[in-house]
């Protein structure tokens, strides 16, 4: 696998800056706002636009996770993975919800993200910000907040790497050796 820096740990930082700024542009009332990450890095991407967010409003923003994994139309061809508790802070009503995840592909995960929300109540509103758009949708779903489109082939992979988790902070695109692109830095 060849493994090329697309965000380096500076760009991330200004790119989650302009992500909680864009929030804030299209929520009046910070305090409605409730940040649901999907696992397994939509979590703590959440964790930590909740404090970006934070200095900007003036207030500790809401933030939680929600596992979609139990609505998956598609698990026969993703797998199975272990499933990660759903925590919800406070009540749905009247509340815009962002949905966090840090990759959107085809689709399916916030799909399904979609439906299980339903379980939890009714939101006022409901946006999805993602870290990275890689294309390849197979469903009508279009992130409303995006830190950086990839356009990738489909053996590729995107992988968000943050420093409460991880060594490095950045996102980086991820190649098979041998996919007849040359070397990683060829671009």
């Amino acid at each position: 696998m060849s493994r090329l820096e697309i965000l380096s740990s500076a760009d991330l930082g200004r790119t989650l800056d302009r992500l909680a700024t864009q929030v804030l542009e299209i929520e009046a009332d910070s305090r409605s706002l409730l940040l649901l990450g999907i696992p397994t890095r939509g979590v703590a991407l959440a964790e930590v636009l909740a404090s970006r967010l934070e200095p900007l409003c003036g207030h500790p923003v809401d933030q939680g996770a929600l596992d979609p994994t139990f609505h998956r139309d598609d698990l026969e061809r993703v797998g199975t993975r272990l499933v990660q508790p759903t925590a919800m802070p406070v009540g749905l009503e009247g509340r815009h919800v962002v949905l966090v995840d840090d990759v959107i592909f085809t689709g399916r995960t916030v799909r399904a993200a979609l439906e299980a929300l339903q379980a939890w109540g009714r939101p006022r509103r409901v946006s999805l910000l993602v870290m990275v758009d890689r294309g390849h949708r197979e469903l009508p779903i279009q992130p409303d907040f995006c830190g950086r489109m990839v356009p990738t082939r489909r053996q590729e992979a995107i992988q968000l790497c943050l420093r409460g988790i991880d060594r490095e902070e950045g996102v980086f695109l991820i190649r098979p050796d041998g996919d007849g692109r040359g070397p990683a830095s060829d671009g």
